[in-house]
């Protein structure tokens, strides 16, 4: 009998220490257990072969990720006239293989390094999903697949959608494997990407005023960065004869199309945070990943959309967040078509850049707080005018707080949710009370 190797495995008897050989033969060239062979090759034999045999079948089944079953076969050979189970393991095609409480993490998939079988690297992971899922960055297996949806299953539950299993394969949040995909770790509140957020005194990256990372499921993002960025929307008021004219900083709907863009466009598969910028004339956002292979600048510029983020863009679709591929662009230049200074689109190899200009800029710095009111003080605020008043609207929290109509409304709902505020119907007027 010839030594262990690179291909093949020794083993005693049967243990559950069996089930590393498998994972790393799955993942690498494949090979042989031999179960009642030594160490040092000596047959030792094994008494009840068909018991073992369903004992190792059983653990295969039961314990690797993906299923691995197609790839093995358990048989019975005769050596120095005693019975030898043989397990042979062939090289899969869904590699990482896992082990399923692990995950796919380095504790969790092995590979074989000579004789033995050792914890595979982050990049020998990696690089095994880029082999297997080819180079679309949502289909891959994500590395993590602790994963949980309470955000997505709060956003699909308000919009009344279904979001069980069999959603999650129609998303391809679960891939045909019964893994998770990236697309589910970017829609999960394990998100790894982040939204880094900064304010900048006056028109220069010199004076940081405030700033703030996000994190969590990318719906998360969306909503509070959308909050963030509100709180600085300013309204100008201008008088026309005896007509007041409200003209905000920034028009909602570009704010919104290029939030929706920098978010379902940019490249997941690079590192790195989405970056928004504000300052005192312009907000900037920043993403990784520049234009798709084949388009160009004036083919955007047209309306014309190849999604890097099919899919991503589809659950959007779903909820309704978006309206149609490839008219973000035209909304924001739309909603600046009166306006003297026009949004400007920036396209480098590896990145894009949306800036949209302070339609009430005047040359001088707007005094805004030099910290903003986080989520507990404008509740408060909003508590003590309710105590005051003996009830609150919608619009007297945009005018307490001086932010948007979706912002109050996202305010208000999670209070009622929370249970600091009650929502109650007064004809077509929705009031809202501090519950007793």
């Amino acid at each position: 009998m010839s030594l262990e190797s690179k291909t093949i495995e020794f083993k005693r008897e049967f243990t559950d220490d069996l089930k590393y050989a498998v994972v790393a033969f799955a993942n690498t060239d494949g090979g042989k257990i031999y179960v009642g062979i030594n160490d040092d090759g000596s047959v030792h034999g094994v008494q009840n072969t068909d018991s073992t045999m369903l004992r190792i079948t059983n653990m295969i089944r039961d314990v690797v990720r993906p299923d691995v079953t197609m790839f093995t076969e358990c048989a019975v050979e005769e050596k120095e006239r005693l019975s030898v189970v043989v397990v042979t393991v062939q090289r899969g095609t869904a590699r990482p293989y896992y082990l399923s409480g692990k995950g796919v993490r380095p504790e969790g998939v092995y590979i074989r390094q000579g004789a033995s079988s050792v914890p595979a690297s982050e990049t020998a992971i990696l690089n095994m999903i880029k082999e297997t899922a080819g180079d679309c960055y949502e289909d891959a297996r994500s590395i993590n697949q602790q994963l949980t949806f309470r955000k997505a299953e709060d956003y699909f539950a308000k919009r009344e959608l279904p979001f069980g299993d069999q959603q999650k394969r129609t998303l391809n949040i679960i891939g045909a494997d019964g893994t998770f995909t990236n697309l589910g770790m970017l829609l999960s509140d394990q998100c790894i990407h982040t939204i880094k957020l900064a304010v900048f005194d006056g028109s220069k990256k010199c004076v940081f005023r405030d700033r703030k990372e996000l994190s969590g499921s990318l719906l998360a993002q969306m909503e509070d960065a959308y909050t963030y960025i509100d709180q600085f929307n300013r309204t100008r008021a201008e008088f026309e004869g005896l007509d007041r004219i409200d003209k905000r900083d920034y028009p909602t709907e570009a704010l919104r199309e290029a939030l929706l863009n920098a978010i379902t466009h940019r490249d997941y598969s690079f590192g790195g945070s989405t970056l928004i910028s504000i300052f005192d004339d312009r907000i900037e956002f920043v993403t990784i990943g520049g234009l798709v292979r084949g388009l160009t600048y004036n083919d955007i510029m047209l309306g014309v959309s190849a999604l890097r983020n099919q899919k991503l863009a589809n659950v959007f679709y779903r909820l309704k967040l978006i309206e149609a591929y490839g008219t973000g662009i035209l909304k924001i230049n739309e909603s600046y078509s009166e306006c003297a200074i026009k949004p400007q689109f920036e396209v480098s190899d590896n990145a894009f850049k949306i800036t949209l200009p302070n339609t009430n800029y005047a040359g001088k710095r707007k005094e805004f707080p030099i910290k903003v009111k986080g989520k507990a003080d404008r509740k408060e605020s909003i508590l003590q005018l309710a105590k005051k008043q003996g009830y609150i609207t919608r619009k007297d929290v945009e005018a307490e707080l001086s932010v948007s109509q979706a912002t109050a409304i996202l305010i208000l709902r999670d209070m009622v949710e929370t249970g600091l505020l009650t929502k109650e119907k007064n004809g077509k007027q929705v009031n809202y009370r501090i519950t007793e």
